[in-house]
């Protein structure tokens, strides 16, 4: 009888013993059980990757999807340290977390993709802005304020965009500031002003890099926003601009994502300006609703390259199939209470409309409860559709406000 005995070298051991994440032991740990965190589990799911999720609400949309799920405070020291020891890896979903305690997580030799470093220059929206212009980084400019009252002592040019330096999220913590009349409206907060910017076009390039240093960016894309909420209606991938600034755009990108040097996801929000030029407005380092569409339009979804990166596996094809259209679902002006999609059943019957519902059982104006993708071979007829989408179907609840 004749025994082969294959000889492993110790770089094939550890890169074995590093890709030993499927149907293993191997607990990946995720701050924050939202629809970013709910979208993610599905393809943690599909790898047969164990999960462990923290989050304040026993509501999360992840409470179902996860391996183990756990009820905290995601700004609590003690919380996120205790949690964090039990994984063997952390990433987030959501920015605002403590990184006093990833710091002392990483220090120990855990893993944490983005690093508590690219966290804080990012998850204080003063600093954000500051870094950019450190870096040579095209934005508009802005001044940093501790309060209000540093705000009102200062001599200002209206109009403006004021925004809180931490803690916002979808529109909120954003205002146009017209006059001196609306200061009065704003929270006693720390703040920036940006220099309010004419544009003709909201553009978003995400950027996946690897924790092995592989790169690559999605298509750009085109965003919609609200006139009131400040939130996107509208994702269209891809953006319908010159090739030129849509070069120009994924160069930026690149240039943001280089200089923060993140593993993972870092989604760039960008204006085009009138001429052309292109500003950073601001970035989020995890997936983002600017890249929801492709779940269906793409290669590789922004959640599968999310964890491929920060596993340090080979990143996938970020190139779109069809061309691709998002449509938010937001609560309804005038409703709250427990959600009822009306409708839904018309734009189910629509080729190439998928909805998404996040699992939130109470809506109200504004919130975002799910999204819709719509796919074609034919721009303007998804773009059609998606406003036949955006028409029909309503977030509402029995109960009026």
């Amino acid at each position: 009888m004749i025994f082969e005995f294959e000889i492993v070298s110790l770089h094939q051991q550890l890169q074995l013993q590093r890709m030993n994440y499927f149907s293993s032991d191997f607990k990946l740990g995720i701050l924050g059980g939202g629809q970013l965190g709910k979208m993610l589990l599905a393809e943690t799911r599909k790898f047969d990757i164990q999960t462990y999720i923290l989050d304040p609400s026993r509501e999360a949309p992840s409470q179902f999807g996860a391996t183990h799920f756990s009820i905290g405070d995601l700004m609590d020291f003690n919380t996120v340290y205790e949690f964090g020891k039990k994984v063997d890896l952390l990433t987030i979903e959501i920015e605002n977390v403590n990184l006093d305690a990833l710091d002392k997580l990483e220090a120990e030799g855990q893993k944490v993709f983005p690093s508590p470093k690219t966290l804080r220059l990012i998850q204080n929206k003063g600093i954000q802005k500051d870094f950019y212009v450190q870096h040579n980084i095209p934005t508009s400019a802005h001044q940093r304020f501790v309060n209000l009252d540093d705000l009102k002592s200062n001599c200002l040019t209206f109009p403006f965009v004021w925004k809180c330096a931490q803690f916002g999220y979808d529109g909120n913590g954003v205002k146009v500031v017209r006059s001196i009349d609306d200061i009065g409206n704003l929270p006693n907060v720390e703040c920036v002003a940006e220099q309010m910017v004419s544009f003709k076009n909201e553009l978003a390039v995400i950027v996946a890099r690897s924790a092995s240093g592989e790169v690559k960016t999605y298509p750009v894309v085109e965003m919609e926003f609200h006139p009131e909420a400040n939130q996107v209606e509208y994702v269209i991938c891809p953006a319908r601009i010159d090739t030129k600034v849509a070069q120009k755009a994924t160069e930026i990108a690149l240039q943001v994502s280089k200089a923060y040097n993140h593993v993972g996801l870092l989604a760039v929000e960008m204006f085009q300006t009138h001429d052309n030029e292109i500003l950073v407005n601001e970035v989020a380092p995890r997936p983002h609703n600017s890249g929801h569409y492709s779940i269906e339009a793409s290669y590789t979804s922004q959640f599968e390259n999310h964890l491929r990166a920060i596993l340090g596996l080979p990143l996938g094809n970020t190139a779109s199939k069809v061309a691709g259209i998002m449509v938010n679902l937001v609560g309804a002006e005038g409703y709250s209470g427990n959600v009822i999609y009306e409708n839904i059943e018309k734009i189910m019957a629509i080729d190439g409309v998928t909805p998404h519902i996040y699992g939130k059982k109470e809506t109200r104006p504004f919130r975002k409860m799910g999204h819709v993708t719509i796919v074609n071979e034919d721009m303007k007829e998804a773009r059609r559709i998606a406003e036949e989408v955006k028409n029909s179907i309503k977030v509402i609840s029995k109960k009026l406000l």
